[in-house]
């Protein structure tokens, strides 16, 4: 008998094959990575951008594993509006710049910011023609005498990097008010763990999710949220246009992470209170910056504003320069050195040489930070052995002195 294969249409391989259907449902949240989203027809599509439906076209514009790991944040933050996802910390400081502010206009910012935000602010936005003036963050009669009446934006971190010193968020939010103009708020640090950054007074907040949020270090990603319902459009046309949105895996990779947010939050910080009372007992650490500690130079508002929650970061100086520094990294175990935070393990930045290296040393002084100082990510290791690690890297630099 002749085949009459033939005959026979191929297996059509291009076309999409549906999800099969299923009387019960994935216990894990789905990871969609399609770029574009198919409609029915033109009128469809017309619901979709004039808001008479919901749904996603192309992916840059949003996809559901976007909303679905911002809607837990706006959960912990008690947004008053939908998050919006970016594709970094500074993604999404970006994004707000692009969308809220124009030529002529004028920030006032905390002195003690994360090292691109302090670029950000001194070189890329002053070639747009917006101005920014720096500030100690932590009195409110600063940010007062800095306001013009061009200032549309006040930005401050809750807790600064890395120098750990606390803003005055209430004075601050007072001013911003009076003024009419808007208080953004990194909350990167913090998390809403420590502090609602809205019960403050923020109009805009700011997180690298990348940080304590996803916490392994094997995602970047961003997020801004707003008060005003009226601000979210624009910052979210500024990140589709500027290509600032976060890829679908990101997104799937932070919610995985969420997960165990507030376990390892509680036990990192808990553990970091450890590290600092012993740092602060050795010999050759000049200083120890931790806002649980008495000692820290904020602490009646470290306590008022956040309680029980000082977090996990701890900063520290040991006596000596660049010497000192090389030989406590390389003594300090398996610490690695990276310059990051927030992972699920202790992690050591050096900011000289990482997060501010782009200052001039005279610049770097001001704020405290010079080649003996160190900022430690602490996550959920055995306290034991973060204290011997950090212990026996006290005595190597001291040895070199």
């Amino acid at each position: 008998m002749a085949s009459n294969r033939s005959n026979q249409r191929p297996p059509n391989l291009v076309r999409r094959t549906p999800m099969p259907s299923s009387a019960s449902v994935a216990v894990g949240t789905p990871l969609q990575p399609a770029v574009v989203y198919a409609s029915p027809d033109a009128d469809a599509l017309d619901d979709q951008y004039e808001g008479r439906a919901s749904g996603y076209t192309y992916a840059r514009e949003g996809h559901p594993n976007a909303d679905v790991v911002a809607a837990k944040i706006d959960a912990l933050e008690a947004s008053p509006t939908p998050g919006i996802m970016l594709g970094s910390g500074m993604g999404a400081i970006s994004a707000v710049f692009l969308g809220l502010l124009k030529a002529g206009d004028h920030i006032v910012a905390g002195d003690q910011l994360y090292g691109r935000s302090l670029r950000l602010l001194t070189q890329d936005l002053p070639r747009f023609g917006i101005e920014c003036t720096f500030v100690d963050a932590g009195d409110a009669a600063n940010v007062a005498a800095a306001m013009r009446p061009e200032t549309k934006l006040v930005m401050v971190e809750v807790v600064s990097n890395p120098t750990l010193r606390i803003a005055d968020l209430d004075g601050i939010a007072a001013i911003t008010a009076h003024h009419q103009a808007l208080l953004m708020m990194d909350n990167t640090f913090t998390t809403p763990r420590a502090i609602r950054a809205y019960d403050h007074g923020a109009d805009i907040v700011i997180h690298s999710v990348t940080k304590l949020l996803a916490g392994h270090s094997d995602v970047t990603l961003g997020y801004a949220s707003v008060a005003d319902p009226g601000l979210r459009q624009p910052i979210v046309d500024a990140a589709v246009t500027w290509g600032l949105t976060p890829s679908p895996w990101d997104c799937w990779m932070a919610e995985r992470g969420m997960h165990s947010f507030d376990l390892r939050f509680d036990r990192a910080q808990q553990t970091a209170g450890q590290i600092a009372d012993r740092l602060a007992g050795l010999a050759g650490v000049e200083a120890v910056i931790y806002p649980g500690r008495a000692d820290h130079p904020d602490a009646e508002k470290a306590q008022a504003l956040l309680g029980q929650n000082p977090g996990n970061m701890v900063s520290f100086r040991i006596s000596g320069g660049r010497a000192q520094a090389n030989a406590f990294i390389r003594a300090a175990g398996e610490i690695p050195f990276a310059p990051t935070l927030g992972d699920i393990g202790t992690t050591l930045s050096h900011p000289a040489s990482s997060s501010h290296r782009g200052l001039t040393a005279a610049g770097r002084a001001e704020l405290g930070i010079d080649e003996g100082f160190f900022r430690l990510s602490v996550g959920i290791e055995d306290p034991d052995l973060l204290l011997s690690e950090l212990t026996a890297a006290v005595a190597a630099a001291q040895a070199t002195l």
